[in-house]
């Protein structure tokens, strides 16, 4: 069943476009209605990034959830990762942030979780989507039975500490020079602050949000200022955050970027080395390069992939008892201590195995050489390319080209209009041609 609001990562899309104070009211309302299970006092957490419009939606939200009778806990800027660990540890019934990620400010969105600090299963954002469509005013709260709403405080201290716990006791990141760009988002204050109470010597980018500066020329989406500026301080590790501090990309002391392949394979080889592997598998997607695969088979662990999207990843997991798993992008997710992909402890895991090690970053995290592999975007207006009967044929012609020697993947951006092509083969020429033949038939077709 198609959905009419949710895509692969809540609801997103632009700020008073699709993502409107309205819309906002009407999730907090049939989300509220939906998580209000028993007599006892329903509360729901809402986290959000530095958004100038996470006012207009947090204001929105508090009035759809108060009036169908839950109270409200409000945090402020803090991770997407921190949202689904305070959402279960407060013992909430529902979870919130808002943000739109790696886009743009003028983007933003509404990610849910449930009391066990999951992002909802597709069942159950049916459920809301048909709440959001139905008659809401004859379900709200008596008068007597509206919600409160407040603000918390604290809850960054807790994150800092929650992570900080996932690393052995007497561990010391002491020594270590760390430029860690923050994006201008969710983590801004967090993140500097747990590395420095491990000791290290941190040097910030993107630490001054003002509503407007998220992801912008900054973060993992666009790590060129961090690549610079690690040579420019003789740092040995750069760390990038996306706007809602859920992904992380490393940089090594040269100035080179480590994708989050390279981090899988990092974590995945230490944890198997300690015993921590809960079986012998990574997890990752379709997009993953088929170099980790190999290397990672080579080790004993097998690579199992999923569609595109953390939370196929994290549904394998669960399934199937992983305990690592992750996307290139950086979305690493560690199931023994986190419920989503979260930027500051993958990066810690990093930095744990860095100075176990006591080698340069670019030695440890550099763990095979990756298969050429070409990735463009095609964005479009409107209508469904992948349906042009040239688009097709460009895609078949591209596949019998590829036949054993490749991996062809191309498909719908789940949160913004975009069809991303993606080629993977040893020979790099023949890869770029079979790509740009589909960009070139996308192209016309959009």
């Amino acid at each position: 069943m198609a959905r009419k609001y949710f895509g692969t990562d809540g609801i997103r899309g632009r700020a008073n476009g699709e993502i409107t104070p309205e819309l906002a009211l009407k999730v907090g309302q049939a989300a509220g209605l939906i998580f209000r299970r028993g007599d006892h006092r329903h509360r729901v957490l809402i986290g959000k990034d530095t958004r100038l419009s996470g006012y207009m939606i947090e204001t929105a939200l508090v009035a759809g959830f108060t009036s169908v009778g839950m109270d409200v806990l409000l945090t402020g800027p803090i991770p997407t990762p921190a949202v689904g660990m305070l959402t279960r540890s407060m013992r909430a019934d529902l979870g919130v942030m808002i943000s739109a990620s790696h886009n743009p400010f003028d983007d933003n969105g509404i990610k849910l979780f449930g009391p066990d600090g999951f992002k909802l299963s597709d069942e159950v954002e049916h459920q809301i989507e048909a709440l959001i469509d139905s008659e809401l005013l004859k379900r709200l709260a008596k008068g007597t039975d509206l919600g409160r709403a407040k603000r918390i405080d604290g809850v960054q201290d807790r994150y800092i500490e929650f992570a900080k716990r996932t690393l052995p006791r007497n561990l010391s990141l002491g020594g270590l020079r760390v430029v860690v760009d923050c994006a201008h988002g969710a983590g801004y204050r967090v993140t500097p602050e747990a590395l420095r109470e491990l000791d290290a010597e941190v040097i910030t980018m993107g630490v001054e949000p003002d509503g407007f500066n998220i992801n912008h020329e900054c973060g993992s989406t666009e790590p060129t200022a961090l690549c610079l500026k690690v040579k420019e301080m003789r740092a040995d590790i750069g760390i990038a955050l996306d706007g809602d501090a859920d992904r992380v990309l490393i940089v090594d002391e040269r100035g080179r970027i480590v994708d989050g392949d390279q981090l899988l394979a990092v974590i995945a080889e230490s944890w198997q080395a300690d015993g921590r592997l809960a079986k012998p598998g990574v997890v990752a997607t379709v997009m993953s390069n088929l170099g980790l695969e190999r290397y990672l088979g080579n080790l004993g662990i097998a690579l199992i992939r999923t569609p595109v999207g953390d939370r196929y990843v994290l549904e394998q997991m669960r399934t199937h008892g992983y305990n690592v798993g992750g996307e290139p992008s950086g979305h690493i997710i560690l199931s023994d201590y986190t419920t989503t992909g979260d930027g500051l402890l993958a990066a810690l895991q990093v930095l744990a195995v860095v100075k176990k090690q006591d080698q340069p970053v670019s030695k440890v995290c550099h763990r095979f050489d990756p298969l050429p592999q070409v990735l463009k975007n095609v964005r479009y207006k409107s209508g469904k390319p992948l349906e042009n009967a040239k688009v097709r044929s460009a895609i078949e012609d591209a596949e019998a080209r590829l036949d054993g020697h490749g991996r062809l993947i191309v498909r719908s951006s789940g949160t913004e209009p975009v069809i991303r092509v993606m080629g993977e083969g040893d020979d790099k020429v023949l890869v770029e041609e079979v790509v740009d033949d589909i960009v070139e038939a996308l192209t016309n077709a959009a």
